[in-house]
C-alpha cells in the first residue's frame, strides 16, 4: 500500500519550529499558545490523557487505543485512554477541553459527528475550539439489502424508489448521522425518497435487516459488516465515497449510481487537541501518527483497509471538517 510520508521540508520546518521554541528574547513566541516554549520544545515530559468520546469496544476505541500505545512506544511517556461516552460525543470533547491546550490532553474525534454536533444544539464546544491533528482511520458507508432481497442491484433499487416514493425503509445508525443527512440529500437534490429508521448503531441495524424490518441499511462498512457481506448475509448496493473501495470489489459508488454529490458519508476517527496548543506539539503529535500508521502491527490492529492510502495531516483534516460543515450544515440548521 502506497502512504505518503511527510516530506523533508515538512519534518525540517518541525524542527525549526522547535529551535525556534528554545530561541532568545527577541524569537517570537509561539502561536497559539498553550504553554512556554521550552515545555514544548521537550514535549513530551509527562502522561498524556487520551479521551474517547464513545464506550469502549466501538472503532473509535480501537483507534484511540491502538494510536495510543503507539504514541507511548514513539514518546516513551504513558498515553492514559479514558472513555467519556454521552451527549453524542460532547462529553468527550468537554473532557478534552477542560485539560487545557498543553498537549496533555487529547481526544479522539469521529468526523462528521464531532463537526455536525455544534451545528445542530448547544454541545459545549464549537467547531473552533479544537485542532485536528491528524486521522487515523476511515471506514466509507455501504448501501447494503439482505440476501433474499429483491433487489439485486442499486440500479433497481433506487429504480423502485423512484417509483415508490418513501416506501423502502433504510436503517441509519443515527437520525443526525453522515449515512441520515445523506439520504436528506438524495430525496432533496434528486428526488428520490427513501424512509431513514434511525437506530443507535450496527448491531440493532444489522438484527432489522436480518429480521426484515428494513429493506436496507446505510451502514458503516466496519469488519462485522464486511464479515456479513463474506457471509452472504448483506448484498451490498452501492458504497458513498467519490471513488470505488478496493475491499468492496465491483461495489458502485452512490456517483455512479447517478448521485454526485453524494460523496461524503465516510466516517473518520482522527486525533485532536484543544484550540491554543504550541503549534510545534501540534507538528510532533501529527509527525508520530504519521509514523505510527505506517508500522504494519499497528495498521493491522486497525485494519488495514480502514488506514488512509495517504496520510490526512492536520491541513487536510481541517479542509474535510469544513467540506462538512459546508455540505450538511444547512440541513441541520434548517
Amino acid at each position: 500500500m502506497q502512504r505518503r510520508r511527510l516530506t523533508v521540508p515538512a519534518l525540517l520546518a518541525a524542527s525549526a519550529l522547535t529551535l525556534a521554541g528554545c530561541g532568545g528574547a527577541e524569537d517570537e513566541p509561539a502561536t497559539g499558545g498553550g504553554g512556554d516554549d521550552a515545555a514544548a520544545a521537550n514535549y513530551p515530559t509527562d502522561d498524556i490523557t487520551l479521551y474517547v468520546p464513545y464506550a469502549a469496544g466501538g472503532p473509535t476505541d480501537l483507534a484511540a487505543r491502538t494510536i495510543g500505545d503507539c504514541l507511548t512506544t514513539e514518546f516513551g511517556q504513558t498515553v492514559v485512554v479514558e472513555n467519556r461516552p454521552g451527549a453524542s460525543g460532547s462529553l468527550g470533547m468537554q473532557a478534552m477541553l477542560a485539560g487545557g491546550n498543553d498537549g496533555y490532553s487529547l481526544s479522539l474525534i469521529a468526523v462528521p459527528a464531532t463537526a455536525t454536533n455544534p451545528l445542530q444544539q448547544d454541545v459545549g464546544y464549537t467547531n473552533e475550539d479544537y485542532v485536528p491533528i491528524a486521522a487515523v482511520t476511515e471506514i466509507p458507508s455501504v448501501l447494503a439489502v439482505g440476501a433474499d432481497s429483491e433487489y439485486a442491484d442499486a440500479e433497481a433499487f433506487f429504480q423502485y424508489a423512484e417509483e415508490n416514493p418513501g416506501q423502502l425503509n433504510v436503517g441509519v445508525p443515527g437520525a443526525t448521522t453522515s449515512q441520515a443527512m445523506e439520504l436528506q440529500r438524495l430525496a432533496e437534490e434528486y428526488d428520490v425518497q427513501l424512509t431513514a429508521v434511525p437506530f443507535t448503531g450496527n448491531a440493532e441495524m444489522t438484527t432489522a435487516l436480518l429480521g426484515g424490518n428494513v429493506d436496507a441499511v446505510f451502514i458503516n462498512a466496519s469488519e462485522d459488516v464486511l464479515a456479513n457481506i463474506d457471509a452472504g448475509e448483506f448484498v451490498p448496493l452501492a458504497v458513498s465515497p467519490a471513488e470505488q473501495v478496493d475491499y468492496l470489489e465491483d461495489v458502485p459508488t452512490l456517483a455512479e449510481s447517478g448521485f454526485p454529490e453524494l460523496t461524503n458519508s465516510v466516517s473518520v476517527f482522527g486525533l485532536a487537541a484543544p484550540a491554543g496548543t504550541p503549534e510545534d506539539v501540534v507538528t510532533t503529535l501529527e509527525t508520530t501518527v504519521n509514523d505510527c500508521l505506517e508500522q504494519p502491527d499497528v495498521m493491522e490492529r486497525l485494519g488495514e483497509e480502514y488506514v488512509p492510502d495517504e496520510f490526512i495531516g492536520t491541513d487536510a483534516f481541517a479542509d474535510r471538517i469544513d467540506e462538512i460543515v459546508e455540505t450538511y450544515g444547512p440541513i441541520l440548521q434548517e
